[in-house]
């Protein structure tokens, strides 16, 4: 039996580890790996174990490269020994190698993606190719950017990679501690982006938001009393919890106060609930988000957080964490909990964030302010704005919606 995409999905990291392992770059390791998972696709006969089957096709298909190539003379009586050596007949995996340390593989590839040398947004379209093997053009829809632009920075990310570090090599404790903010940041961006565009995934392939559960998991696992490995998994947890209850029957997705709280995955809800108790006595960024999200998900209702908390923690965040979402999220709590004689200057810095905010924040602030003019009665001017939101949305559950505030439920 072929393996299920699922399967393909869990081999993948420890393949590309593995591959870059034994070619002493990240970037040949990611391209023979992407070559023996697709012979892997193609292959009639029984694969016993996934995994080390891939390693042992992508090391001979390595081999047989550099044969080919001819770069040095020299080399040529060691691939001859390698390519006989027990090694690449068995697995690539070597349990005696010490900076393997039992790290999970996904977790070791993103410390080695997440590298101070490389910008953010590097970082992160390597993490999602590397981590989570999603194509290009997967990348670039997420991400929001050109497919010609991710392909780019993919590019760029490993050229950068391998000028500042050389040969691939999983990084050790103490470089690992040091990175951890960073990695933390590109599984809160990974996670971000799936609660952004993937309201209801189709199947496993396509949720990055439990991928991104899976590795806060793992973190959890490597760094079980650290409070901001904690707050991520508990906005994760409660982030999940949550999505059931986004879209109603039809797939449009749900205002605040129309979600439908009995559809949320309890066991995800008291998981995350724990989670952000713990990290409550952090003070960091995802000390803070976690108490955001508990506030917001221990509630009954819309009207029952205690949103004037949630102003206080906010402001918190923002200091910690200046992101303009952050800024767009503290004036949607000010919104409701701000006497009526204050909205005039919330709907105000809404407004200004739509023209000076980076487009994702931008559009947050717009719908913010469609929903703003919808509850305090002015239904004429929201739905005008609903209905140019949904000229320019791309997440068809959200552009839906905005068709039907906009009394165009017809098209949607």
């Amino acid at each position: 039996m072929r393996p299920t995409p699922s399967e393909f999905q869990d081999a993948w990291p420890r393949i590309v580890r593995a591959l870059a392992s034994f070619t002493g770059s990240l970037d040949d390791g990611e391209e023979y790996a992407a070559e023996a998972v697709a012979r892997a696709a193609a292959y009639d006969g029984p694969v016993d174990e996934l995994a080390a089957w891939c390693i042992t096709v992508g090391k001979r298909a390595w081999l047989d490269e550099a044969r080919r190539r001819a770069v040095h003379d020299r080399l040529a009586p060691e691939l001859v020994t390698l390519a006989t050596s027990p090694d690449v007949q068995e697995t690539a995996v070597d349990p005696t190698d010490p900076a393997r340390e039992g790290l999970d593989d996904r977790l070791a590839l993103l410390f080695v993606a997440c590298d101070e040398e490389l910008s953010p947004s590097l970082q992160m379209v390597l993490a999602l190719r590397v981590v989570c093997g999603l194509t290009t053009a997967r990348i670039a829809h997420h991400l929001g950017i050109q497919e010609s632009a991710a392909a780019a920075r993919l590019t760029r990310a490993k050229t950068a990679l391998a000028a500042a570090r050389g040969e691939f090599r999983t990084p050790d404790a103490t470089e690992r501690a040091a990175r951890l903010p960073v990695v933390l940041a590109c599984v809160a961006g990974m996670f971000t982006v799936a609660h952004r565009t993937v309201l209801d995934p189709v199947d496993a392939l396509a949720d990055t938001g439990r991928a991104a559960l899976s590795i806060a998991d793992a973190l959890v696992a490597a760094y079980p009393h650290d409070t901001e490995v904690r707050g991520l998994r508990a906005v994760i947890r409660l982030g999940l919890a949550r999505r059931p209850g986004r879209l109603d029957t039809e797939g449009v997705a749900l205002p605040m106060d129309e979600v439908d709280r009995r559809r949320w995955d309890v066991e995800l809800w008291r998981g995350g609930l724990d989670d952000a108790t713990f990290a409550m006595s952090g003070d960091g960024r995802f000390a803070l988000e976690a108490a955001i999200s508990g506030l917001h998900s221990h509630a009954a209702s819309v009207d029952g957080p205690d949103w004037v908390r949630l102003v206080t923690v906010y402001r918190a965040l923002e200091e910690r964490w200046p992101a303009p979402s952050v800024t767009v999220a503290r004036l949607v709590a000010e919104a409701h909990a701000v006497p009526a004689d204050d909205l005039p200057a919330v709907e105000e810095a809404l407004a200004e964030l739509v023209e000076e905010a980076p487009a994702y924040a931008g559009r947050d602030a717009e719908l913010a302010l469609a929903d703003l003019e919808w509850r305090t009665g002015r239904q004429g001017e929201a739905a005008a704005r609903y209905a140019a939101l949904a000229e320019v949305l791309d997440v068809e559950p959200l552009r839906r919606f905005c068709l039907k505030r906009a009394g165009l439920g017809r098209l949607a």
